[in-house]
């Protein structure tokens, strides 16, 4: 990056004498001044601040009162020649770093307190090293012998250069001694420790009690150059490059930075007495058009197929919606499959049913046949046995007669055996489903054991005790279907007992409960009793704030009255000095009464700055004791909930 077109990474501070430097140039942004240069009627280009390292945030945002020392001449001292004076006329440069932002960060430094270990000697090894490398790496030509026992002249070199990377627009003065410029460009710089540097150490920069703390200014403005150049070389947008920014952007940072380049190019322009920026115009339109070329060829295509969408919604509006009569078709074939299914279920159930009838006529068709054989083989057997007894017909008649009978009797017995079976597979499916209720019953009572936390082992008393059930539905005794503790004389009495526990407990809570709310009430009627002391106090507060604002108006007007009145007093004292050189010594009596005029007005603005400030002192050490209090209180309030 050139030096003409170098950035300040810090920012400039507020010109409060704008009428006397509007004829100054801006640092690095500004050609040499002509004949006819044009003046600037925004005053300085405020850029934005390049953030330094170990810098503690304001914590008054309130202006100072003494920034009246450099806005009105006639309250400069009247005894220190030059101190506090703003000159009518000067040769230096218009500096960008002096002024009541400069005091301001000094002024809240002013409690900084370095926690830097200056005084160790490793730790000032460590900081040689630092600057010895990264001095040697910039191309500054240096030996650890010079930071050893360094010199003043050595150590102006170095923070001179540094001071140059930092910040190359910075305006150092060479024929100022440097002890007059090192304390203001540290502050310049943000040095959060420049309130502790003595311009006297320059002498001998490497005494003892003077070298770490030097040292230490000097390590922290190389680390400042580093973290500058990790900023530089990062390529974020808020560095503001146009060179950085992409063909398509949406940054805050990086519209700003092609507006940074436009008002630059414009404002040059401008200077050389032009009012018209044809070529910025025209640059800052192209780049712009570069940019949304992408967005309008998106934009036509997603207008052309928002037309074609609009065509196409247009013609399935116009025709009738197929989805109603899909929706039809749907319900009707769902329907129609559920009566199928149903169907299904059915014929299964049936074929099922007639495959296990088949089975069992198959199986009863061969028992029968088995049957019928041997009863054909008995008949034969009878028949040869009667054939050789040689029987009556009377012995016959009566043997028939019996077998009858026994058949008889045998069918009624086959029908009670099928009666006593079917009674059997009734009362084995009514088995079947009282197991299969009391298993559902056993696992809703060992949830509700797993969900009240009534696994063993119990708390006391009843630690050796099991309410676990478990169900034997191949137990041959009805006593036995259970397994585990008895349930009338142990499962029951315990459970009883572990309720009533309960209750006493959820009792217990129940009133601790309402103890807790009751102390909750007591808290949120003194919360609110704080809230209204806190809401007087903070009334109180604002009528001592303004009563410190009247009374700091009523001072700057007096001030100003007596700025009039030593003005006046100064003319009469300018023209008395001429009168008594033309007319000689006849009035030297009036010229010593208008001089002590003059002093009396001056020692009452000094007396009435030393009360403003004074009342102001107080006003603020009221709120601050009065913030204190408030936030003991808090902080009690806050201890005493947490404890309960």
């Amino acid at each position: 990056m050139n030096d003409s077109k170098r950035r300040s990474t810090l920012q400039p501070a507020a010109d409060f004498n704008g009428a006397s430097r509007s004829n100054l140039p801006v640092p690095g942004t500004l050609k040499k001044p002509t004949a006819n240069l044009r003046q600037s009627m925004a005053g300085s280009a405020m850029r934005g601040p390049y953030p330094t390292p170990m810098l503690a945030p304001p914590t008054n945002p309130r202006q100072s009162m003494y920034r009246s020392q450099n806005v009105n001449p006639l309250l400069m001292s009247a005894v220190k020649q030059g101190v506090g004076r703003t000159p009518m006329a000067s040769t230096r440069r218009g500096s960008m770093w002096g002024g009541p932002p400069a005091a301001a960060a000094s002024s809240v430094t002013q409690s900084t307190k370095d926690t830097r270990p200056l005084r160790d000697k490793h730790y000032q090894t460590k900081m040689r090293t630092d600057i010895l490398n990264y001095l040697q790496t910039a191309g500054f030509e240096i030996m650890m012998a010079t930071l050893t026992n360094i010199q003043g002249k050595d150590y102006r070199a170095i923070f001179n250069y540094l001071l140059s990377i930092l910040e190359p627009a910075f305006p150092l003065n060479p024929s100022l001694r440097f002890e007059e410029e090192f304390v203001p460009a540290l502050k310049a710089l943000r040095y959060p420790y420049a309130h502790q540097i003595d311009n006297k150490w320059l002498a001998a920069p490497a005494s003892m009690h003077s070298w770490p703390s030097l040292l230490g200014v000097l390590h922290w403005l190389v680390e400042a150059c580093k973290i500058q150049e990790a900023y530089l070389s990062s390529g974020h947008p808020t560095l503001q490059d146009p060179s950085l920014v992409p063909e398509e952007f949406d940054d805050a940072f990086d519209h700003a930075a092609l507006a940074f380049d436009y008002y630059e190019q414009s404002y040059l322009v401008w200077l050389d007495g032009q009012d018209e920026f044809p070529e910025a115009n025209q640059a800052l339109e192209e780049r712009y058009l570069r940019k949304n070329e992408t967005v309008r060829l998106d934009l036509e295509e997603t207008a052309l197929k928002l037309s074609q969408a609009k065509s196409e919604l247009h013609k399935l509006e116009s025709s009738a919606a197929p989805i109603a009569q899909l929706q039809k078709e749907h319900g009707m074939l769902k329907v129609d499959s559920e009566k199928f299914q149903e169907i299904l279920h059915r014929y299964e159930g049936r074929k099922k049913k007639l495959i296990d009838t088949i089975a069992f006529e198959k199986a009863e068709l061969a028992t029968r046949g088995a049957h019928l054989e041997q009863l054909q083989a008995e008949q034969a057997t009878l028949a040869d046995t009667v054939k050789q007894q040689n029987l009556t017909p009377e012995e016959v008649i009566r043997m028939n007669t019996e077998h009858e009978t026994l058949s008889r009797n045998l069918e009624d017995l086959k029908q009670k055996i099928a009666e006593a079976h079917r009674t059997v597979l009734s009362l084995e499916v009514n088995v079947t489903n009282r197991a299969a209720a009391a298993e559902e019953a056993i696992d809703a009572y060992t949830n509700l054991l797993s969900s009240l936390d009534l696994f063993p082992p119990l708390p006391p008393p009843v630690q050796n005790v099991d309410l676990t059930l478990e169900l034997n539905t191949a137990a041959s005794s009805p006593l036995h279907l259970l397994a585990g503790a008895d349930i009338r004389k142990v499962v029951k009495p315990t459970l009883s007992s572990i309720a009533e526990l309960k209750r006493s407990e959820r009792a217990t809570v129940e009133s601790e409960r309402i103890k807790l709310d009751n102390e909750l009430d007591q808290l949120s009627v003194e919360c609110e009793n704080l809230d209204e002391e806190i809401a007087e106090l903070e009334k109180k507060v604002a009528v001592l704030n303004e009563q410190a604002d009247d009374l700091r108006d009523a001072a700057q007007q007096d001030a100003m009255v007596s700025n009039a009145e030593a003005a006046r007093l100064e003319r009469d004292l300018a023209q008395a000095r001429t009168a008594a050189l033309s007319s000689g010594m006849g009035v030297k009596s009036r010229l010593q009464a208008l001089q002590f005029n003059y002093r009396e007005q001056i020692e009452k603005v000094s007396r009435l700055k030393e009360e403003t400030v004074r009342a102001m002192m107080k006003n603020i050490n009221d709120i601050c004791m009065f913030k204190q209090e408030v936030s003991r209180h808090l902080t009690e309030l806050q201890q005493f909930a947490a404890e309960d």
